[in-house]
């Protein structure tokens, strides 16, 4: 049941329901239940918030890929998403300030000679990367040397480096560490090469007003507590609570 309609409810949801687009590729945000396929996470459960806060229905638009999501946002197929706070993103997403923070890591084979992150900037090196996620966006202004090369998407990065025979692996530090126990042979390069701000965002068409309400959502989720339970609850592990704005 959902609460009085909010005035701003017609601004975040024109047809009548907020369509919320959701990223299962990665995990700290949003997954299938295995059994039933359907989405669930942290991701859900703030949508879930939103949405009986505003007064209207939900509307769950699923997405593989964060590039994906990024899309539907920007082209206002959907109203709001959760997504790694980028300037290229930024042309088109209002960004609250980040629920969570999640690190950014390489993986490499067991015989690598790479032994630390400042190693991998080398032209003779291939570093793959899911396409469109933010650390595409990231390491497409980092790296000077390396080549880039692009997997369908954030999930399949550890497939596409074995099957191609590439140097690295880039992505979600957790995700990267749990194919560890599933395929010998592997290592993590310690440390990260960058931490990302995970945050809500909505089209900026919507407004200054849209964009301060969800905002402070956010705020109101980690100050009462709702996005340190809702990791808890779904297991999130190589996440941390971020800090209240300012």
């Amino acid at each position: 049941m959902t609460n009085a309609i909010h005035p701003l409810a017609n601004t975040f949801a024109p047809t009548g329901e907020l369509r919320v687009a959701i990223n299962v590729g990665n995990p700290i945000l949003a997954r299938r239940h295995p059994e039933t396929g359907e989405p669930e996470g942290v991701s859900i459960d703030l949508a879930t918030q939103l949405a009986q806060r505003l007064g209207v229905p939900l509307k769950l638009v699923v997405f593989e890929a964060a590039s994906k999501s990024v899309e539907a946002v920007s082209g206002e197929e959907a109203d709001v998403g959760f997504f790694a706070i980028d300037p290229l993103r930024g042309a088109a997403i209002a960004f609250t300030a980040p629920y969570v923070l999640i690190e950014g890591a390489y993986m490499v084979k067991q015989d690598s000679p790479l032994q630390s992150n400042d190693e991998v900037d080398q032209a003779q090196h291939t570093v793959v990367v899911g396409k469109g996620s933010a650390y595409d966006l990231y390491l497409s202004r980092e790296i000077k040397h390396a080549q880039l090369v692009r997997s369908p998407t954030s999930p399949e990065v550890v497939s596409f480096f074995l099957e191609h025979r590439h140097d690295v692996a880039a992505g979600v530090k957790p995700q990267l560490e749990a194919e560890l126990p599933r395929i010998p042979g592997l290592r993590m390069l310690p440390g990260h090469f960058m931490v990302i701000s995970q945050a809500m965002g909505l089209p900026k068409s919507r407004g200054d007003e849209a964009a301060a309400y969800l905002h402070q959502f956010v705020e109101d989720m980690k100050a009462t507590g709702v996005v340190k339970q809702a990791m808890a609850r779904h297991r999130i592990e190589g996440a941390t609570l971020a800090p209240l704005a300012g």
